[in-house]
């Protein structure tokens, strides 16, 4: 979290201020937590959201291929936009930056403000709909993995069950992650998920 950044709208050199490069060649998205409101900008785009207005709030794990621990936060509002808050930055080609750490004090600091309000409904993990299928299918692939090393094991073919159980283990430590910290779950505002909003 940055401080004494200027934007749009009127507000003090010293509020949390927080930005990323959602893409490499896009605009860097701007957030400010201005006095009653969440200022943004993106490009020529800008908006101010108060605090009331915001309805919902998801706080997720989305690794990408460059950055396997970037976390998101979305904001649905009654006023505006979804927007989006990513814990990572593009800044090449080939790498996108981690800002665990600002990111995790700006968001801590917008739930406190949101707090405030009491209208707001706050989600941690993906949508059920969509977790539970996901779930399944992880526990599909892990015991039919699990199968065949012990057929390869049974039959001697060893170099079978070194690269069956070279998928299953980065397999289980890649997909585990996502669903241990994307299980569905209701939050409070003072209670933020460590595992999704890390400190550093």
């Amino acid at each position: 979290m940055a401080q004494g950044e200027t934007g749009p709208g009127s507000g003090e050199p010293d509020d949390p201020y927080y930005s990323y490069k959602p893409s490499l060649m896009g605009a860097p998205w701007e957030f400010w937590l201005r006095p009653g409101a969440l200022e943004w900008r993106a490009g020529r785009h800008q908006g101010r959201t108060p605090y009331e207005n915001i309805t919902y709030v998801r706080l997720s794990y989305r690794p990408i291929t460059m950055q396997t621990n970037r976390f998101l936060t979305e904001l649905w509002s009654t006023n505006g936009p979804r927007l989006m808050i990513a814990s990572s930055s593009w800044q090449s080609m080939v790498e996108q930056g981690s800002q665990i750490e600002a990111y995790g004090a700006f968001v801590r600091a917008l739930h406190i403000r949101l707090a405030d309000g009491g209208r707001t409904h706050f989600q941690a993990g993906v949508a059920g709909f969509l977790y539970w299928p996901g779930l399944a299918a992880f526990a599909a692939v892990v015991l039919a993995t699990v199968a065949l090393v012990v057929r390869a094991m049974l039959i001697g073919e060893w170099p079978a069950v070194a690269l069956l159980g070279g998928f299953l283990a980065l397999f289980a430590w890649y997909s585990g992650r996502f669903f241990q910290r994307n299980r569905p779950r209701l939050y409070r505002p003072d209670a933020v998920p460590a595992d999704l909003v890390p400190l550093r």
